[in-house]
């Protein structure tokens, strides 16, 4: 791959990681829950479904999905009524802040999955890296090569910030009390909500225009 070709990807992808997302809001709230090294499986969870993500856009299936208009939007609204649902829970957890032993703590499975689903409901994505990759492969060399420094980058670079957001959750909660981590946790169910609401409306958007 060309060098030039890979520093023009990497700068893209550092711009568009630099807006925090659902999942790295959902990495705030779940680090200050659980402790840092637990909320890990939330991130092992986003980036599985990323990668799973970019699997789909490269094959093509994302053209498929779009043609197929009813499932589609229902795959859509699902996410939408997802992402509301996890900015509900977290707005409503009374007692977020890490607590050896704590009752509000979840299992790994449970924050593994919960990181997969609110990667993978959101259609938006796959359609970012259907529109991503394509900019970036030189279809006269080997794609599978291409496709893997691709991947690999990205998920380095979506981990990095994961873990960085989930450290930084878990330095903020030791440093203040249960209330302010209540607060803060409130405030990432407020953001993940309004990120679901703006998704919906782009969506009634787009529907209306077709």
């Amino acid at each position: 791959m060309n060098i030039e070709i890979f520093i023009a990807f990497l700068s893209t992808v550092l711009v568009f990681m630099i807006t925090p997302g659902p999942s790295h809001l959902l990495m705030l709230s779940n680090s200050i829950q659980n402790g840092f090294k637990k909320s890990l499986a939330t991130a092992i969870g986003d980036l599985s479904a990323n990668f799973l993500q970019m699997l789909v856009a490269s094959l093509g299936l994302v053209s498929l999905i779009q043609n197929a208009q009813e499932f589609f939007i229902l795959v859509k609204w699902a996410g939408v009524a997802y992402l509301v649902y996890v900015g509900l829970k977290l707005f409503f957890t009374e007692s977020p802040h890490n607590v050896k032993g704590s009752k509000q703590q979840r299992t790994s499975s449970s924050l593994f999955w919960q990181g997969f689903i609110t990667s993978a409901v959101n259609p938006k994505a796959v359609i970012f890296f259907a529109a991503l990759f394509p900019q970036f492969i030189n279809p006269t060399e080997p794609l599978l090569i291409q496709f893997v420094i691709l991947s690999i980058t990205y998920l380095v670079i979506d981990g990095l910030f994961l873990s960085f957001y989930g450290k930084f959750s878990e330095v903020i909660a030791k440093k203040f009390s249960n209330s302010y981590g209540k607060y803060f946790n409130k405030v990432c169910g407020t953001f993940i909500i309004g990120a679901a609401i703006i998704l919906g409306l782009k969506d009634i958007q787009a529907d209306t225009k077709a």
